[in-house]
């Protein structure tokens, strides 16, 4: 009688054991789901900040010859010229994180565009085979630039979209994932879309 009364209170307690090992295993799988998942977005992110990381680099190593073309053109953008320099030398120095290349970056392009703004004001400038031949390597660099922004914005939106969404939100913050800044377009981007089109003709 007692053998009897013992394992029906086995077969009872076993549903109830097997049904808490049943949720272990699935907040294990979602667990490792969610964290997986933000682990591709994450590095989604740095492979895109990479793409456009190689464009920037372009866009640097143009920017000595671009001054030594203008400078003797620009007397009054020498203000400009300069902050270009320094801007390139800080994103070139290597110690900036993401957040603060993007930051840089983003200032960076705004100074580009004053000085491709500015030329407007100079024929002979605009008339120079050094200056339209930089001018070409410059638009073919902003355009794959511009598409590597927009790789990078979208994934980086995904990412930070994991980071701020439930339940991902939770695991996110106990890993320590943060939300990474985007690209922004240029004020004066947004001002005028057609601003590539200034120097045609």
């Amino acid at each position: 009688m007692l053998i009897q009364k013992n394992s029906c209170l086995f077969l009872l307690s076993l549903p109830s054991t097997v049904f808490f090992l049943f949720a272990i295993l699935l907040i294990f799988v979602a667990f490792v789901v969610v964290f997986n998942s933000l682990v591709a977005k994450k590095n989604r992110v740095k492979n895109a900040f990479a793409s456009v990381d190689v464009q920037l680099k372009k866009r640097y190593d143009l920017v000595p010859n671009l001054i030594a073309t203008v400078n003797q053109y620009m007397q009054h953008e020498q203000g400009t010229l300069a902050k270009l320099t320094e801007l390139r030398g800080m994103a070139q120095s290597g110690r900036l994180g993401t957040r603060g290349r993007v930051e840089l970056e983003n200032q960076f392009s705004q100074a580009m565009e004053s000085i491709m703004v500015a030329v407007e004001n100079y024929p002979d400038l605009k008339a120079s085979q050094n200056f339209l031949a930089l001018q070409g390597s410059l638009n073919e660099i902003e355009e794959q630039l511009s598409a590597a922004r927009r790789t990078f914005n979208a994934v980086t939106t995904d990412y930070n979209d994991a980071i701020e969404m439930f339940p991902s939100n939770l695991l996110a913050g106990l890993i320590g994932y943060r939300l990474r800044p985007l690209f922004e377009m240029p004020a004066i981007e947004r001002e005028n879309p057609n601003a590539a089109k200034l120097f045609a003709g």
